[in-house]
């Protein structure tokens, strides 16, 4: 599987008053922009994880944290792997 690179431009000032750098910044933009393609459908579960560069199970466990759901069919799965 060929990569691509997508570069953002944040300014110093977003780093400052979010008290965090660039490295941080853009990891959580990278994890948010994952979260978000799911709740809307775009990408499953899986994809996302691995798109967010975590496992399926993490990525599933951290949707609460943002107020996003995981359909009904991954919370079994979820509750099957680790109930």
């Amino acid at each position: 599987m060929s990569l691509r690179q997508v570069t953002i431009e944040i300014p110093e000032k977003v780093l400052l008053a979010e008290k965090t750098d660039s490295v941080t910044f853009g990891r959580e933009l990278r994890v948010l922009a994952e979260v978000k393609l799911f709740e809307m459908g775009r990408l499953s579960s899986g994809r996302a994880a691995e798109l967010a560069g975590m496992p399926r199970v993490e990525f599933l466990l951290s949707l609460n944290r943002y107020k996003v759901f995981p359909l009904a069919s991954e919370l079994d799965d979820l509750e099957r792997n680790h109930g």
